[in-house]
């Protein structure tokens, strides 16, 4: 799905191949899919009626989980929406890769956000100005996240000594199984714990998350460069930093 784009703002190409990514709830209301009628001779409908009626309870269920957990959230949506792919009724979503960039002068502020990481060290946004920061929104339940977690901690390493710092947003996990995706991917650099989603929430009046993985870039000046909707590449990632180090985007 495309994302609108608006004066001062120019869209980087799209790989080819679509990669996954978890939705972020609470993302506004998405409709409940139909599920298309099957032409069948009455014979072979009347035996396939128990199994067919078990797939669509499980189908049903499924998307009833998914529209409750929005509502409850009592969130219109709003921006988050637009740059939400269709729902299937399940936990991902099929998706297109994209990068978002903001060109100097035109760039949202990033909101003031103090939280306390993984380990209970109390962190604020507003200590990062000075530096080009990373911040990745991430799960460890979340596949594209896994998947990408080698390449942010490269880059990570790669860049510590550039005035580069990277930060994670751990959504809806638990501390240990987050502890433990990180020493499994050598993830050196902290994450905040955002088990209510209410860090993501923050930005949503200015460059929501829109999905998980997604990872913004901000400048030195704590204004947001360019996002990330779904799992970033060393090679995409080190082109975006390179670049709003440089301050050409």
């Amino acid at each position: 799905m495309s994302t609108p784009v608006t004066p001062g703002r120019r869209r980087a190409t799209r790989p080819d191949r679509a990669q996954w990514g978890a939705i972020l709830p609470p993302v506004g209301d998405l409709p409940v899919p139909r599920l298309p009628r099957l032409a069948r001779p009455a014979a072979i409908a009347a035996r396939a009626a128990p199994a067919a009626r078990l797939r669509i309870s499980r189908r049903a269920a499924a998307c009833a989980v998914a529209v409750a957990a929005l509502a409850a959230a009592g969130c219109d949506g709003g921006a988050i929406a637009q740059d939400v792919p269709q729902s299937s009724g399940q936990s991902f979503v099929s998706g297109s890769y994209s990068t978002t960039f903001y060109q100097a002068g035109h760039r949202p502020a990033a909101p003031g956000i103090s939280a306390r990481t993984l380990t209970g060290q109390r962190v604020s946004l507003a200590s990062y100005r000075g530096s080009v920061l990373v911040l990745n929104f991430w799960g460890s339940w979340c596949t594209p996240c896994q998947e990408e977690a080698p390449a942010l901690a490269a880059l990570a390493t790669r860049y510590q000594s550039r005035g580069v710092r990277f930060l994670g947003v751990d959504i809806r996990d638990d501390p240990i199984s987050a502890e433990g995706f990180m020493r499994t991917y050598q993830i050196t650099y902290p994450s905040l714990n955002d088990p209510g989603d209410q860090i993501a929430l923050a930005f949503r009046d200015t460059v929501p998350p829109a999905g998980i993985p997604t990872t913004l870039v901000i400048d030195r000046s704590g204004r947001i460069a360019a996002r990330i909707v779904g799992g970033v590449t060393y090679s995409g990632l080190r082109t975006l930093i390179t670049e709003v180090s440089a301050g050409r985007s």
